[in-house]
Formats: C-alpha cells, structure tokens, sequence
C-alpha cells in the first residue's frame, strides 16, 4: 500500500483528501503545518505528497525545498491558490512533480498520484537495470588471477576513465575481448550512455554504411522513412565494433573521418551531425599484419591503436584455468538450479598435463555441456572443445566426430576445426543452420569460420 503525505492547513480539504485517497487504496498521513510536515516525512518517509504551497508556519516551497534534499526521489505534488501560475513555475524548477490548483480536482489528483507512482517505479526499475548491467560489465567480469590478467585489468581501468576516443582490442577468438570492451564502457564516466555493438562480419557491405550512419527519406529505393545510424543513437556513449578487420575499405575510409572529426552525414544527407562516441574495436586477426598485408587500411589501423589492448590465449596463462572453471560451475549452478560440486581431481589434474587448446568461450561451453548432460556432484570435464570423450596416451583424440591422431610434431587445430566444419556441413546437406546446431554455434559464427576456411555452401570437401 502506497503511503501519502497530505499538508494543508485547511482540515476539511485534508479530509477531503484523505476520503479520495483511502477509498483509492492509498495510506494517508495528515500535517497543518510545516513543522508537523517535516516531522512525519523524517518519520515515515511517505512515497508521495501533496503539499500546500501556503502554510501558517513558512512556505510550502521552503518545505518542498527541505524535501527534496532528504529525498530527492518522493514525488510531491503541489497545491496552489487559483491563479498562482508563478508559485507553481518555481514549484516545478524546484523539483515538484506535478501542480493542482484550488479547488481541487479529485479527478486529476488521482491521475496524478498514479503517474507519480509510475514514474517511480519506472525510475528505480532503470537505476536497477543499469546498476544490475554495470555491475555485470564491470572489471569484476574478468576473470583470472594470471599477471597477464591483472595487467589487463590494470590496464582497463586506467583507459576506461581517459578521454581515449579509440581503443583496439586483440587477441583469439573467445579470449574475452568484448568482455574488456564493456569494461571499457561501463567503467567510464559513459556508462549512463547508450554501449552499441556491431559485428562487422555478420552484416551485409551493403547495409553497414547504413547501420552506421543512418540514412534520410529517399536516399535510396527502400529508404521510406529516416533512420538513425549508431554513431547518432550511441552519442555520448560508446560503439563496439567487432571483427573490424572485416570491414571492407571502402567504410574504413569514412570510418576514419568520423574518428578524426566526430562528424558524419547520414546517407542522402546535406548536414554534418556532430557526435561524442567512444569507438572500441576488436580483431581476432593481427591488424597490423594484414594493414601490411594491404587489406586494412594503415591511417585507420594507426588511429584506433593510439591504445591497444592485447589479450593472450588460454594456453599462455594456465594459471586462470581453475578459477575460470569454479567460476563457470557456480554461474551455470546458478541458472541451471543444481547443486554441481565441481570437477574431479582427474580431470583437474588432465588440465594440468593437457595443453587446452581452446579460449574461455571453449572453456564455458564444455563446463555448461557438463553440467547438462551429467547428474550432480562431482563432473568430468572434455579437455578440447571438440567434444572430446577420451585422452589417450598414444596420441590418439577420440571425438564425437571421430578418432585423430596427433603425430609426433603435433597437429594443428585449425585443421581439425575445419575437418568438423566440413563433416557438420556433409552431415548437414550443406544447411547452415542444421550444421551450426550440430556445431554448438551460432550461425554467424559458422559463415564466418566458412569464410575464413574458404569452404563454400555447395562445394563440401570430403572428410
């Protein structure tokens, strides 16, 4: 039941207004003056009042004033003489939320009271929401107790409240790198503002340019209306371009501009519209390498690693490995509602003797597989992300896919990933997204390992 504070010195319009709002299910507190007011607000910290702006002891604007620094978020409704427009202007700068004026209308009071409530409630619903995301995208999201880690945290924190405007951020796939980027953001004094993301892999050149900066009415066949691009929703906040080594060199020219003026015009557009946009990229490739190679332009790699943030493979910091899996096992106990108690020693002690091939993404995905597919208590763990079932001394990788040998120089896991990539698309008849759900992944992320393999739908190497 919400609690009302009602201050009028007038007794009959308090009991006027207390017969509306109880019969509206409100709980109703009664003052006559400033000093019973201030009282009972301290007392009871009501969810809204209704405040005369005349009292026989001060000003009611005064109390509201007294109010709001005790509780900015109370929505106090005002209650003026017919005729007071000034006393209620400086009401609403104050911070008052609404305005009524003598008499009453009990009508409008309720919609009002009930608008407050809303707003609120919409209010604290947000604060939240944004507390709930900023704490989930916050440093704390990184995981790992490796030096490598720390110095990436380190690093994070001390970039996240600079006035750095690019930031590149490298490492293999599922290293983490849009785990760092959010921590970029959510760190930074931006974090109220809008976190954008874009994966250029996964849009068409076509429709990029107009993704990124919008386009106007006419611009082109299907442009019947206009659209805002992200540079213009993200202003003040911050855009994270994934895979920008994807991004055909065309838009990485204006791509450029628009980090080196913060300006852009939609498409069809005559106007430059200024923004204020973090831009963090990310690359599982070495940008520096393939600008070399002539693929991705040189300026733009040089403008986006003015600040670069490398993040190592798995491989290279073992140390993360349990703390990452303890981590994992509590999140999916979590959603899963069960009561796992982590992994054995034998496959602890595998992961010690075993160079894990694969990323935290990997990682994840084989904690989450064991914890649906085994019963509670303690589990076993796959040590590649290839489904892996068994380990064997000779060198011998049993997989769901099949059994390959690993000679004495080893074997390359690329190979062996676009080996599975080819049998999910056999198996599949080249449906992508049969074979991708043979594959544990998205859709996406199978045309771009397509990609990056050469292999095409319609042209299935045999196994």
């Amino acid at each position: 039941m919400k609690t009302v504070l009602v201050v009028d010195d007038e007794k009959l319009v308090r009991w006027s207004i207390r017969q509306k709002l109880e019969s509206a299910g409100y709980q109703v507190f009664e003052a006559d003056s400033c000093e019973a007011a201030r009282a009972l607000f301290k007392e009871n910290l009501p969810d809204l009042v209704t405040l005369d702006v005349r009292l026989p002891d001060g000003s009611g604007l005064k109390l509201l004033l007294d109010m709001k620094k005790f509780s900015p978020n109370v929505p106090v409704i005002m209650i003026t003489a017919y005729g007071a427009v000034e006393d209620a202007v400086k009401a609403l700068k104050i911070g008052a939320y609404d305005y009524l004026e003598k008499p009453i209308n009990f009508d409008r009071l309720l919609h009002s009271l009930q608008n407050a409530v809303e707003t609120v409630t919409l209010r604290e619903q947000v604060a939240r929401t944004r507390k709930e995301e900023s704490s989930s995208h916050s440093l704390e999201s990184i995981i790992g107790v490796s030096d490598h880690i720390r110095s990436v945290k380190q690093l994070v924190r001390k970039v996240a409240v600079s006035e750095a405007s690019t930031i590149l951020v490298q490492g293999e796939s599922g290293t983490g790198k849009e785990l760092v980027a959010k921590a970029l953001h959510y760190e930074s004094n931006r974090s109220r503002q809008p976190f954008m993301i874009l994966n250029c892999a996964a849009i068409p050149e076509q429709l990029l340019e107009s993704e990124l900066f919008g386009h106007e009415r006419g611009a082109f066949t299907d442009a019947k209306a206009m659209k805002k691009g992200l540079f213009e929703l993200a202003d003040g906040g911050s855009i994270f371009f994934d895979e920008i080594s994807e991004m055909a060199i065309n838009l990485q020219a204006k791509l450029l501009r628009v980090l080196e003026d913060q300006t852009f015009r939609r498409i069809g557009g005559i106007k430059d519209i200024q923004v204020d946009v973090r831009v963090i990229c990310a690359s599982n490739r070495d940008v520096e390498t393939i600008a070399a190679e002539g693929k991705f332009r040189e300026d733009l790699f040089y403008r986006l690693s003015v600040i670069p943030i490398t993040i190592a493979p798995l491989r290279e910091r073992r140390d993360d490995i349990a703390v990452l899996i303890d981590h994992f096992v509590d999140f999916y106990n979590a959603r899963f509602t069960k009561s796992a108690l982590g992994f054995t020693e034998e496959s602890r002690a595998a992961l010690e003797a075993y160079d894990w091939p694969g990323n935290v993404r990997e990682l994840r995905n084989a904690v989450e597989r064991a914890m649906i597919l085994q019963d509670e208590g303690l589990l076993t763990l796959d040590l590649l992300p290839l489904r892996i079932s068994e380990f064997k001394a000779d060198g011998r990788l049993t997989t769901s896919s099949g059994t390959f040998s690993i000679p004495e120089a080893g074997i390359d896991l690329y190979d062996v990933e676009k080996r599975l990539i080819q049998q999910a698309l056999n198996r599949a008849g080249g449906n992508q997204s049969k074979a991708s759900r043979l594959l544990s992944i998205t859709r996406d992320t199978l045309r771009y390992k397509m990609k990056k393999y050469g292999l095409r739908k319609g042209f299935l190497q045999g196994s």
